[in-house]
Formats: structure tokens, sequence, C-alpha cells
């Protein structure tokens, strides 16, 4: 029920998490969905709590870009930061790696480290030929901090790769697929795009092993 309504209505969604961690506390994911719906709702000192326990309960590193986003809601970035530099990213899922990025790049801005910003999201999934469905989230940032930046015409041909990136993996319907090609849109020197460019190409799926479909 809590995954069902968070969408709609978070503190319904938390009322659930509540309920479930009042009988099954000791269960990471019951845990996990307690911080997630705390999040939500904009108590990230909660989430950031609940987050440590699931954590420690299952071992998994996998929300800690969550955990970094909340010591950002709290005021204070530079835990973020240390938090985000714990941990070997390497032995992280590649999505985890990308939310972490884009978290820790939201931190570097949050302490005015544009530059620094930047340099987080260069990472090897920041490649406009792929569409995962992480990619919108990590054009899209990296359009923003090339904006903060005075790069208006970068950020521009970024904030158009994220946007067809979204629209080659069906975001607009709610539809994700793990991976799709997209063949990117040629752009001119100004950031326009060429009139004879593609514009995507149809969803592929993904076989377990697969880490690239072009």
């Amino acid at each position: 029920m809590a995954g069902t309504l968070i969408e709609e209505d978070a503190a319904l969604a938390h009322r659930h998490a509540e309920a479930a961690a009042r009988r099954a506390g000791r269960v990471a994911i019951v845990r996990e969905t307690l911080a997630i719906t705390a999040y939500a709702m904009g108590d990230y000192a909660l989430a950031l709590r609940e987050l440590r326990t699931y954590r420690r309960l299952s071992g998994s590193n996998e929300q800690l870009p969550l955990m970094v986003d909340c010591e950002r809601g709290l005021g204070r970035p530079e835990k973020g930061l240390e938090l985000g530099r714990s941990i070997d990213r390497s032995a992280l899922s590649v999505g985890t790696r990308v939310e972490l990025a884009i978290a820790m790049s939201g931190a570097r801005l949050d302490l005015g480290q544009t530059e620094l910003a930047l340099t987080e999201l260069e990472i090897p999934q920041l490649d406009p030929g792929t569409a995962y469905s992480f990619s919108p989230a990590l054009f899209d940032s990296y359009a923003v901090v090339l904006a903060e930046l005075g790069r208006a015409d970068e950020a521009d041909v970024w904030a158009q790769r994220a946007d067809l990136a979204a629209e080659a993996i069906g975001e607009a319907e709610g539809e994700f697929e793990d991976i799709v090609e997209i063949v990117e849109e040629e752009f001119a020197a100004d950031g326009s795009p060429a009139d004879d460019a593609p514009a995507g190409a149809p969803v592929e799926e993904q076989h377990e092993g697969d880490t690239d479909a072009r």
C-alpha cells in the first residue's frame, strides 16, 4: 500500500509504512519503505535514521544516494559528500552509481562548488548515444550544472538529450525498459538539431549480462 500510494498521498503512504514497522520492524524492506515515505514527507532526519537501520539490517549500500540527499536536506552537504566517498562505488549497481553521482553533484552545488558539481556527473554513463532508465535524470542534471556555469548553449543541448532519452524509453506513458538504444539527434554548433537527424530507434530488450545495446 505504501508503494501504491506514495505518488498520490505521501502522508497516507507513510502511515502504512509506520503500521508495517510496528509489526515487522526488523525486516529490512520495511525500514527501507519507512525511510522512503519519510523522505517523501520531507522528514529527512527520520528518513536518514531509517536508512541507517536498513543498511545495518541488509548490508546493502544501494540506498546511499538517498542518504546523501537526506544530509543535504538537513543542511549538511559536507556530510553528504563524506558519506558518498565512504564506499567503493564499483560495488554498487550501475543505476545506484548514477544516482549517487547526481546526489554528490547536488551537494557540490549546495556548497557553491559548481565546477566540481560538473565533474561528479562526468561518468561513463553520461553517454548521449544510449538511453537507460536513469539517463534522463543524469542528462538533465548535467544541463542544470552547465547552465549554472553560464554555458547556456551546451546546457540546451543536454536538456534536449534528456528529453530525447525520456521519449525513447517511454517515460511519458510511465513505461520504462531497462535499456533501449537511441540514435541521438545530431546537434549543430549552436545547439539546434540538424534537419536530417533521426529522432530515435525502437526499444530493445535487455538480456541478463548485457551492458550495452548499441
